[in-house]
């Protein structure tokens, strides 16, 4: 079985590598609460976030990040069976793939506390879909519309702002914010407030006011 490591309740940060594969930490149900520091360190990076209002979605369209679930590490998967991968256990693969189609497994899913099975199919596919932590038409009305294609595309595939989860909780979140969303797990808050907080310091994403102090309220509480 994969061991796997969730440091202080929070996901690190992650990176696309060009040789070796998608790498990056997954998460658990029985994920903890951040310790202090963890907790100190979101509030530093959240402190250093620009604060603006949302820009119009206008001229929002998929397509402007890129083709979906590029393989941008180059392994020969699409990011989309690299997240399942990674966040599956008891992962079972297509023949012939090199173990990059993904046929079924089990995920703890971190927004319910649920484990699901997911298989593969036409109709039971989406029962597991990959999350954007920071969702793309949101990226877009805070800073998304002025990047190259290039950091849409990195955004749109890096593996720190993405995870496998829930299918029907994924669509309820549809493009929200913290301010509007959040997992209704209590006890994973606090680690996907600090993680959206990596992504949009990485990205340098910006908030607005709502957002910014509901992720204050939710780390309060950490």
């Amino acid at each position: 079985m994969r061991v796997r490591t969730f440091m202080a309740g929070l996901a690190t940060m992650a990176v696309l590598t060009g040789c070796g594969g998608l790498e990056a930490q997954s998460t658990s149900p029985e994920t903890a609460k951040p310790d202090s520091a963890s907790v100190t360190e979101a509030r530093q990076k959240l402190a250093k976030l620009a604060v603006k209002g949302r820009a119009p979605k206008t001229g929002f369209d998929r397509d402007e990040f890129g083709p979906a679930w590029s393989d941008v590490d180059h392994n020969g998967c699409d990011t989309r069976n690299d997240i399942l991968k990674r966040d599956l256990e008891n992962e079972k693969f297509k023949a012939g793939t090199h173990d990059c189609i993904v046929l079924s497994g089990t995920l703890d899913d971190p927004y319910s506390g649920k484990t699901i099975s997911f298989k593969r199919g036409q109709d039971t596919s989406t029962e597991v879909q990959i999350d954007h932590l920071i969702p793309l038409s949101d990226a877009w009305q805070k800073g998304a519309q002025q990047w190259s294609a290039t950091k849409r595309k990195e955004f749109a595939n890096d593996p720190l702002n993405l995870m496998a989860v829930d299918g029907p909780l994924n669509g309820q979140k549809s493009d929200s914010d913290a301010a509007t969303w959040l997992p209704p797990r209590k006890q994973y808050r606090c680690a996907y407030i600090a993680r959206q907080i990596d992504v949009k310091a990485k990205y340098e994403v910006w908030l607005t006011s709502a957002e910014k102090d509901a992720m204050e309220t939710i780390l309060d509480g950490c």
